[in-house]
């Protein structure tokens, strides 16, 4: 075996694992040992890491310290004595000298933005590492409790009467139902549930919002410090906390503290569930008008125009008290006992406590995470954001966004479905072609090299979700092509989520957000077994395997409409290829460059174990159309 055929350059390795980094999660003040490694036979001369501190470039040189395998490892001890530390390395040969970041090696002195990334003193949620979330849309899920059911007529809401739905039924479109259309489920039905999610083998939910409200989505909140009684109210918060809890399962809820509905007391402008003596927009002179922006002639701003969600006003010291800074604020509420979730997910976190010239979200989100974490220094904290997340992603403000940007949008694309921000800008007359693998990498890699690897292993990742149509929806989704987008979202790097239903194929449409909010089929025969199956797999998987968890991430090949990476630890990986091409193809995938050898063993997950071999340390595998393989290898 040969292996000096290699570009030794494609070898040099580092991250910020605990397998790079001797404490992924320092304190301020600690030293850490920051290695990187090369093939055994590289030319390198010297290895220096050049880092910045109190502004000015500082370098260290870095000793050769160990051999494993067919790398050598090179580190040097840095004292993490700011509350970010970033650096790169500098890899020099008889002739050349590289500079390698997490965006790779460049021959030139690259931008500092991609820099490696270290925060001290981050409180990690570490749970979510080894996390499969099932995000549950409550009112389609399960009806635990049809005495809690909203009936017909119930109450009105923007002029529109409430309707009763039948289980089998088809959710209205908004212009027949206006979100007022209700199917009985319930914090009571998931908790019965509980049986079938760990059979599933998930181990934290995120459950959309469940605060009092008009709506079945509920985030036009009119009461955020009680749940909706047709959900089962507090009691049954506590009820499905406590058992999930002794189940081995976490619990994330949704809130929007953005907006509130307009039938919130605080607001309260058509009086529906209070009286007009109350709330800010027939009061001008009561004290939640401060909580809102209104003109002087009543007019109110409401987020993206929608007139039942007026914005809140963070310019409010008050509101702020009361959302998240008192003691028993909103945030700090549910996460104290009986309640104790285990996290936030924030509904349009990218827009809040932003108004024109008063550019507020950094200064409050900074204290919403200090308030959250003095209750809960492990809480999950989750923003939504569909396009760069990057601005609140430094450690101090969200521990993950909802990675539409960063892996859900990407690899809708790569699948088939046409990009979203094309849709998007459609009306503009621009248009994107196909997505190739080499795009896909550019995606995925721009993103993760510019976080903290230590935030990179928690991001949510989720390909469908309450907001978008599901992806086996589209008619133009094959099976297999959905499985390699399954296969790809539990082993990149961060928690998987899987949105009800998706793991039994659930009916739906691809017209409006309607379409993705099918209620739950609980009819085994209705179910799709091998996609169930499939599920199982993976999760047991993701929960098991520190490789998937906590381990390196490398890209191995992107040509045509193939891509291929690999998660790692220093004695294990998992080799993800997937394919979107049309008919079969052979491809040659460089393995060596984590550490796979001819006398490495070699196993398909899923038994798909067709003509493959290793030869001088390269994987060459043999692809049907559309397939996506998963290959085990022990070093």
């Amino acid at each position: 075996m040969d292996m000096k055929i290699h570009d030794w350059k494609e070898s040099i390795y580092s991250d910020g694992s605990e397998y790079f980094v001797s404490n992924p999660n320092p304190a301020l003040g600690e030293n850490v040992l920051i290695k990187l490694r090369v093939f055994k036979w590289a030319p390198v001369k010297a290895v220096v890491l050049r880092y910045i501190k109190n502004g000015g470039d500082m370098h260290i040189k870095m000793e050769e310290i160990e051999e494993k395998g067919i790398f050598k490892y090179y580190g040097c001890e840095i004292k993490v004595s700011q509350p970010e530390i970033h650096y790169h390395f500098l890899i020099g040969t008889d002739s050349e000298t590289y500079y390698y970041t997490q965006l790779g090696l460049t021959d030139y002195s690259p931008a500092e933005e991609y820099d490696f990334r270290i925060i001290a003193d981050y409180e990690c949620p570490e749970w979510v590492k080894k996390s499969v979330f099932y995000h549950i849309f409550p009112d389609r899920f399960h009806n635990g409790n049809p005495e809690n059911d909203v009936k017909d007529n119930e109450y009105f809401f923007d002029g529109h009467p409430t309707i009763k739905k039948k289980w089998n039924e088809k959710p209205c479109e908004y212009e027949e139902g206006f979100c007022l259309d209700f199917f009985g489920g319930d914090l009571e039905g998931i908790r019965e549930k509980i049986p079938y999610l760990k059979e599933l083998g998930v181990n934290a939910l995120y459950i959309n919002p469940i605060f009092r409200a008009a709506t079945n989505h509920k985030y036009d909140c009119i009461d955020y410090f009680n749940v909706d009684p047709h959900f089962g109210g507090n009691e049954a918060l506590v009820s499905l906390s406590e058992e999930l809890h002794r189940n081995g399962m976490k619990i994330i809820l949704d809130v929007s503290i953005n907006h509130t509905g307009t039938a919130h007391k605080w607001f309260n402008k058509d009086g529906e569930f209070f009286p007009k003596t109350v709330g800010a927009y027939n009061n001008p002179d009561s004290e939640e008008r401060e909580f809102y922006y209104f003109d002087n002639k009543n007019n109110y701003h409401a987020w993206f125009g929608v007139k039942t969600l007026p914005t809140l006003n963070y310019r409010s010291q008050k509101l702020r008290d009361i959302i998240y800074r008192a003691e028993n604020s909103v945030v700090r509420k549910w996460l104290k006992p009986p309640y104790n979730i285990d996290g936030w997910r924030f509904d349009v976190g990218f827009c809040m406590a932003r108004m024109d010239e008063y550019q507020m979200h950094q200064e409050v989100w900074r204290e919403i995470r200090k308030s959250i974490k003095e209750v809960n220094p492990r809480a999950y904290i989750v923003g939504e954001h569909m396009t760069d997340s990057m601005e609140f992603l430094r450690g101090d403000m969200w521990d993950a966004c909802m990675n539409y940007f960063g892996f859900g949008f990407p690899v809708r694309w790569f699948a088939g479905e046409n990009s979203h921000f094309d849709q998007r800008v459609k009306a503009f007359g621009l248009k994107a072609s196909r997505c190739t693998a080499e795009r896909l990498a550019n995606m995925f890699m721009q993103n993760l090299a510019r976080l903290p690897y230590q935030m990179a292993l928690v991001q949510y990742n989720m390909y469908d979700s309450h907001d978008i149509s599901r992806l086996h929806n589209h008619s133009g989704i094959s099976y297999e092509t959905r499985r390699g987008v399954i296969i790809m979202q539990f082993t990149f790097p961060g928690a998987p989520a899987i949105y009800y239903g998706d793991e039994i194929s659930i009916n739906g449409t691809t017209q409006s957000v309607e379409g993705c909010r099918y209620p739950m089929v609980w009819d085994e025969e209705l179910h799709d077994k091998n996609c169930l199956e499939f599920h199982k797999v993976l999760c047991q998987l993701k929960q098991r395997e520190k490789a998937l968890q906590s381990g390196g991430f490398k890209i191995l090949y992107a040509k045509g409409y193939v891509i291929s990476y690999a998660r790692f630890t220093d004695t294990k990986a998992y080799i993800v290829v997937c394919s979107q091409e049309d008919k079969a193809v052979n491809v040659d995938i460089p393995a060596v460059y984590i550490g796979v050898t001819d006398s490495s063993k070699i196993t398909e997950v899923f038994g798909r174990f067709r003509n493959t071999c290793v030869q001088n340390g390269i994987l060459k595998v043999e692809l049907q159309p559309y397939e996506c393989l998963l290959y085990e290898v022990i070093f």
